[in-house]
């Protein structure tokens, strides 16, 4: 039995009349020392952390880890954001060594040899992974992004330097590539001066097609882009039909590869697909590290077929604290960390590792598939290992299969309720010429499991009948709730100033409404 004990603190109650009297006495503590209490208990809870400007004064070490540490606490959680590719888990091993590496500057490879062997030895595994020979070159790079931009340049000097060679225009080139290309691409072609050429999607075909790819090549196309698993449906784009196209037709056009996504996962999942150095007009692949290569961001690999289609002229040789180096990258000094963790992964895991954590991710992304059809969606993804281990689907529309009668709700709502049960479920805007057609993607990542894909599907029952229930107003106003206060800025800094660079009207997304995706 418990029993309930009063409190005697030997003080005598105050008596109304004497409060008011005792109010004018009150002292509230006001330590000018730095740090004499809890990290609670100090004046820097009670004070704005910086945000502008850099304070006069230090604070404590622990004041500030933990301050810190309660800002990043109010993001969303990285295990439910299924809108990314980007590795959220990586064993205490890796992540030890990773951290051992954060003061080795990379780049100096005189006093770090063993850092730049370990990058060599991963550049030797990706390449051979793509089926290149000895005469392929590689580099690490911070990201996919950069390995394009890397991979961009080389095809854009290598065309200018045949076309001046010749005596021709080495003015306008241009770059051939489906519409549902991720920003990146975009970015690639506009900081370098390339025409865009795409190729539309379609609400039936979501990638590139490659008769017309090719039939748009002329004199002055630098490349054909085709993708290894599309950022918003997973598919890989056929690279040995355009290939096989270009070799008939006698076109001398090379082919970059971008297998950011499916680098990591076609060799394992479906090593007989032709994609990669086999084919004779592949010139180029990068792929990311911190994606299905299991690595935390950032790095990324880019891997070229031989030095003929890497220009000399790009390359930079530089004597850096004493030792000479040969650079092709954007920037310069960087941290060894992920470099580090790309080569723990390779050799702790292996090939049959890796198979083994793709092979389970298909069976989720295919699991998870079955249920959605089961309620009635589209299901815009591959399945059985066929794509990207990822699920795109969609709500069926008026005269389909499986659609909901008087639907008030779209996708964007349901991504909308699915965020207040704690899951990033995204939903988009397709490529142009589909009819603005929407849809959601969740991404099948190493530590998302079957488990945990239950746990989804039962949210996702759950909030079809929350939509069911509710009016188009207040579904609207649950959209707007989570664009203004949940995603994006507006939730860090709610006065913040709309920008000069709101609305471009440049890119895919400012001329025809497609959404820039995470990836």
């Amino acid at each position: 039995m418990v029993h309930l004990s009063r409190v005697q603190t030997g003080l005598q109650k105050d008596h109304p009349a004497e409060l008011a009297h005792k109010a004018s006495q009150l002292h509230l503590a006001n330590y000018e020392d730095d740090f004499t209490t809890s990290i609670y208990g100090s004046r820097f809870a009670r004070e704005d952390l910086p945000k502008n400007q850099m304070p006069e004064s230090e604070m404590p070490k622990e004041v500030a880890y933990q301050m810190i540490r309660d800002q990043l606490s109010l993001d969303g959680n990285p295990k439910l954001n299924l809108a990314s590719f980007v590795s959220t888990y990586m064993e205490e091993e890796a992540l030890k060594l990773m951290t051992d590496a954060f003061p080795t500057n990379f780049i100096d490879y005189e006093e770090y040899p063993y850092t730049a062997d370990i990058q060599n030895r991963c550049v030797n595994m990706i390449a051979d992974l793509f089926h290149a020979d000895d005469n392929a070159i590689g580099t690490s790079t911070v990201g996919s992004s950069e390995a394009i931009m890397l991979a961009v340049l080389a095809m854009k000097r290598r065309w200018k330097t045949a076309r001046k060679a010749a005596g021709k225009s080495a003015e306008n080139p241009n770059i051939i590539m489906s519409s549902a290309v991720q920003v990146c691409w975009e970015k690639a072609a506009r900081y370098f001066e390339i025409e865009e050429k795409y190729v539309d999607c379609t609400r039936e075909r979501f990638t590139i097609d490659p008769e017309t790819a090719v039939s748009l090549v002329d004199e002055n196309t630098i490349g054909i882009v085709s993708i290894l698993g599309t950022t918003y449906t997973g598919h890989y784009e056929d690279t040995k039909a355009i290939n096989d196209l270009l070799i008939a037709k006698n076109i001398d056009c090379p082919i970059h590869v971008d297998a950011a996504s499916g680098g990591f996962v076609a060799p394992f999942v479906v090593p007989d697909l032709e994609w990669d150095f086999r084919l004779e007009k592949v010139v180029s692949i990068n792929v990311s590290g911190h994606k299905y290569g299991l690595v935390h961001p950032g790095v990324g690999w880019a891997v070229w077929r031989s030095c003929e289609h890497l220009p000399k002229e790009l390359i930079f040789n530089i004597n850096y604290l004493g030792a000479e180096q040969s650079s092709f990258t954007l920037n310069f000094s960087k941290g060894a960390s992920q470099v580090i963790g790309q080569y723990y992964q390779l050799i702790r895991l292996g090939k049959k590792g890796y198979r083994a954590i793709m092979s389970n991710l298909i069976r989720t992304a295919d699991h998870l598939s079955v249920h959605l059809q089961e309620l009635g969606f589209i299901l815009m993804s591959e399945t059985s290992g066929a794509g990207l281990p990822l699920v795109a689907f969609r709500f069926a529309d008026d005269g389909e299969k499986g659609a909901i009668e008087g639907r008030h709700y779209d996708e964007f709502a349901l991504a909308a309720v699915l965020r207040a049960r704690g899951w990033i479920v995204p939903a988009y805007t397709m490529a142009p010429k589909t009819d603005g057609l929407k849809m959601l993607r969740v991404v099948c990542r190493e530590d998302f499991s079957r488990a945990r894909a239950d746990d989804l599907i039962s949210d996702i029952k759950l909030c079809l009948d929350v939509l069911a229930k509710s009016d188009k107003k207040a579904l609207e106003n649950a959209k707007e709730n989570v664009r203004q206060h949940i995603s994006g800025h507006a939730k860090k800094d709610q006065n913040q100033v709309t920008h000069e660079y709101k609305d471009e009207k440049h890119s895919l997304q400012g001329k025809h409404g497609k959404t820039h995706a995470v990836c």
